[in-house]
């Protein structure tokens, strides 16, 4: 069987250099290139930690889908990139893994529309940590039963997007099987404006931005009488590869639009 060959945007990023290893060390996998801003034209032993690694580096993903050939490109960047890293590979039928927050409806709707006119498999991903796709799918399966409920989401300082994808998709979820609902008081009053946290269809969402955080999240549901409380932690970006590794072996057997792995977990 030939090995899957993939593209890793952003190698010395903290997910991306995670990404790397997981590819070198999964039998199946080869590592064919690694996009970097800064490095064009070197090669990755010469940039970060990998010593055997001697893969080229591009700084354009069009410069280097023409160099090399590629079935998949991870990645794990920031949303304006990541959104033009998987234009570009759709372009080139070379089937995107993207574990960015922060896309807006319209740019997935996008991609959506590039997967069914190029018939090859696409799958963006708010958290590729497989613990965390099952406290959303036990989040949704408790919001059949307790109506109000609030989410605190808990990331490092240097993350860019509030809430994070995962605290959005969870309230997704969530709303698949709560009704609309404000929560709380009636004439409830902010004494302090954003005290509530964001409003998603009445269920209130809270981000916490601390260092020495990694991704964490709890949801809270309450009833008369009793509370229930799901919670998620990533301790290390390790925690996430398991889940990139799954996107990457299913993506090259689909050709669909797929966000978020719960859908692609039985």
């Amino acid at each position: 069987m030939e090995k899957i060959r993939i593209v890793i945007a952003g190698p010395r990023g903290r997910m991306g250099s995670e990404a790397v290893r997981m590819v070198e060390e999964t039998p199946g996998f080869e590592l064919a290139a690694v996009l970097d801003r800064k490095n064009n034209g070197r090669k990755l032993n010469e940039i970060g930690p990998f010593q055997e690694s001697d893969v080229p580096v591009f700084a354009d993903i069009e410069d280097c889908l023409q160099s090399v050939k590629a079935d998949v490109l991870i990645d794990l960047t920031v949303p304006e990139a990541g959104m033009h890293h998987a234009r570009i590979a759709l372009s080139y039928n070379v089937r995107p893994v993207v574990g960015t927050t922060g896309f807006s409806q319209e740019e997935l709707d996008e991609l959506k529309e590039l997967v069914r006119e190029k018939g090859i498999g696409c799958i963006i991903a708010p958290n590729f940590a497989i613990g965390a796709i099952l406290m959303m799918k036990f989040a949704k399966m408790a919001a059949k039963y307790f109506q109000d409920v609030e989410i605190i989401e808990m990331h490092h300082d240097r993350k860019l997007d509030a809430p994070s994808g995962t605290a959005l998709k969870t309230a997704q979820m969530i709303s698949e099987e709560r009704r609309k609902q404000k929560q709380g008081h009636p004439e409830e009053k902010e004494t302090l404006k954003g005290a509530r946290g964001a409003d998603y269809e009445g269920m209130r969402i809270h981000s916490v931005r601390l260092p020495g955080l990694i991704a964490h999240q709890e949801v809270l549901f309450g009833s008369v009488g009793q509370t229930l409380t799901l919670r998620h932690d990533s301790y290390t970006r390790t925690s996430f590869m398991s889940g990139v590794k799954t996107a990457v072996e299913t993506v090259m057997k689909i050709d669909t639009f797929v966000y978020g792995l719960e859908n692609i977990m039985e």
